[in-house]
């Protein structure tokens, strides 16, 4: 009887144990999403994605690597390339995004960021201190997003540059959330590809918490991308609110919606 009733308590005891360690991994575990697939767009098989927008009815797009990098336009009904203008080869081109009437290229460890106009045109070039790697534009506060592969992203005056301060982005439990890369700002909320994963965040830019994870997984098979394959990409298409999201080296832009995962 005695050893009956140890065993009950330890049952007990360990179960409760358990339990509340799941009840509280459940309370620090930002909602998740998966996707419903709406469309897809043929996409430069070649082009290493970088940066993504949809603005003024046609997509743009940054590619990077050195010797390989461009600033593309793009149709957004049907993919054709309208127009594709080289980056100098001795830049590899990140992050893009756009800023009233013109675009902000970032580039990966030169320091530069170049400035074009809605015909891709040259128009001037600012500098700043580290990596670049994503990059968006917050149009409720007027100011630049910026990621550089940690958890830490930068907010920089659009008209300067100039680095305004730094906020660094955690989950429910305090974990930081590294390698942070394309960047989508829609909503209010910020969207980042994590490098090397299927797993795109979305973040409350005055806090940096984690609101919520989506996950793309399946979206684009194992099998059908190259070595250098991964998710990478993320744009927002007004007025139908579904996103865009791509690959490097990936044939498809899919447009999908969020579904709450199961």
């Amino acid at each position: 009887m005695r050893w009956g009733l140890i065993a009950l308590f330890l049952t007990i005891s360990v179960g409760g144990t358990y339990l509340a360690v799941f009840l509280k991994k459940q309370q620090n575990q930002a909602p998740r999403f998966t996707f419903d697939l709406v469309d897809t767009i043929d996409h430069d098989e070649k082009a290493f994605t970088q940066g993504l927008l949809v603005a003024d009815g046609a997509i743009w797009e940054s590619t990077g690597r050195k010797g390989e990098s461009s600033i593309r336009k793009i149709d957004l009904k049907t993919g054709e390339i309208l127009q594709n203008e080289p980056v100098d080869s001795k830049y590899f081109g990140e992050g893009l995004t756009m800023v009233d009437d013109q675009l902000i290229q970032l580039t990966w460890k030169a320091g530069k960021a170049f400035v074009y106009d809605k015909n891709l045109q040259p128009v001037k070039e600012f500098t700043y201190e580290g990596q670049g790697w994503g990059i968006t534009t917050d149009t409720n506060k007027n100011e630049l997003i910026m990621s550089d592969g940690s958890h830490t992203l930068q907010f920089r005056d659009p008209k300067t540059f100039e680095l305004k301060r730094t906020l660094k982005v955690r989950r429910k439990s305090g974990l930081p959330v590294g390698q942070l890369n394309e960047l989508e700002f829609a909503g209010g909320k910020l969207f980042a590809n994590k490098y090397l994963s299927d797993l795109v965040y979305e973040i409350d830019p005055s806090s940096g918490a984690v609101t919520s994870i989506i996950d793309l997984t399946g979206l684009w098979p194992k099998s059908d991308r190259p070595l250098d394959g991964i998710m990478n990409g993320i744009a927002l298409v007004p007025g139908e609110r579904t996103l865009l999201v791509t690959g490097k080296l990936c044939s498809k832009l899919y447009k999908i919606n969020l579904v709450p995962a199961e």
